[in-house]
């Protein structure tokens, strides 16, 4: 598998963890001219930008390292494109990262990640 299958892989499973915690899928690998926002859903009325980030080790830092402030600039900007093409106008944002560790075969949400 290549590494763009393998996100796919576990972004899948993320958003089965988020369903069981009761998120409303809106949007997978979410894409306009400025990014790619990996799940976008919907939480006690609160929309929920998610970048999902996968590990197998901790050998070269913890996933949510590697969302640098490039990623998060990006990601904010691709958010308010999705806002106003979608009409969203008065719902409380908020911007998430999941840690999927391989090997542990565990997740860690983190809300208010930035």
């Amino acid at each position: 598998m290549n590494k763009k299958e393998i996100g796919n892989r576990y972004e899948k499973i993320v958003e089965k963890f988020l369903e069981k915690n009761g998120y409303q899928i809106l949007e997978s690998n979410y894409r306009n001219f400025i990014g790619e926002i990996d799940i976008i859903s919907k939480y006690k009325g609160c929309i929920v930008f998610i970048e999902v980030k996968a590990r197998k080790t901790k050998k070269y830092g913890l996933p949510r390292e590697s969302v640098t402030k490039k990623k998060i600039d990006k990601i904010r900007k691709c958010s308010l494109i999705y806002l106003r093409d979608n009409n969203i106008y008065d719902n409380p944002l908020r911007f998430d990262v999941v840690e999927v560790y391989i090997n542990e075969k565990k997740i860690k949400h983190i809300k208010n990640a930035f």
